[in-house]
């Protein structure tokens, strides 16, 4: 295996968050996370190109800042822009997940905002902008193929958690790979039951500013909870598929 400047822990968990987020079905065979070197901060550690259910960590790679290999001629992901330019852009980021998640989609297609309908989704009070590409490039197929278009993501990111593209998924960020997992599922979940809201009397009651800002700090607190659970289950079931 390559070595990676990046701890055991940091590839271990690295491996485990593309295999809970397959089990959760956020990702499927596409998408992708990735993690900021713990060792070159200049640096990220994700996955050659590969569903993410069969990532082992000989299949990780490491990229520079400008999201290109280093020493490593394996096919990387298409849209590694997307990962490299949010860490260019907000230093704290410690790790990315871009998936196409499903329940999701409707709130980049519509003028229905996604906002938080629970406390495990809070963290969805700083905002969920929707990136259109068609500002940046009218002729385009919908990825994030390059650093320009990588750029223009994160700025619409910008110091939101996460940032819906019209007609392809989402991004989200953490300052840990277990938080920026918990994000994807919530985000998922809560778009979930936002959408059923809708079909019941409303108005909905979303959750304020200020919940928000709470529970996502009474949440971040327990993160260690939930990863421990996925983490376990999924390296769990891949023992039992070999």
């Amino acid at each position: 295996m390559r070595k990676l400047a990046a701890s055991r822990g940091l590839i271990e968990d690295l491996v485990a968050a593309s295999r809970v987020l397959a089990m959760h079905e956020v990702l499927d065979a596409y998408g992708h996370v990735s993690a900021r070197s713990d060792r070159r901060p200049e640096r990220f550690i994700m996955s050659r190109s590969l569903a993410p259910a069969l990532v082992t960590a000989a299949d990780l790679m490491e990229l520079d800042a400008d999201s290109e290999p280093l020493r490593d001629k394996r096919k990387g992901f298409l849209e590694r822009y997307i990962h490299g330019e949010i860490y260019r852009a907000r230093p704290e980021v410690m790790a990315v997940v871009h998936s196409h998640s499903a329940s999701v989609i409707p709130f980049g297609v519509s003028r229905t905002r996604l906002r938080p309908v629970y406390h495990m989704g809070s963290f969805l009070w700083s905002g969920a902008p929707v990136f259109e590409i068609r500002k940046e490039r009218e002729a385009n197929d919908l990825l994030i193929r390059d650093r320009p278009l990588g750029k223009a993501l994160a700025g619409s990111l910008g110091a939101c958690t996460c940032v819906l593209m019209r007609g392809h998924g989402m991004t989200v960020v953490g300052n840990s790979v277990p938080e920026a997992v918990f994000r994807a599922i919530y985000t998922e979940m809560n778009a979930r039951l936002q959408l059923q809201a809708m079909r019941l009397e409303g108005p909905i009651e979303f959750l304020s500013d200020e919940e928000g800002r709470r529970s996502t700090a009474a949440n971040r607190g327990t993160l260690e909870r939930p990863w421990e659970l996925w983490k376990k289950q999924a390296l769990s079931r891949d023992r039992k598929d070999r």
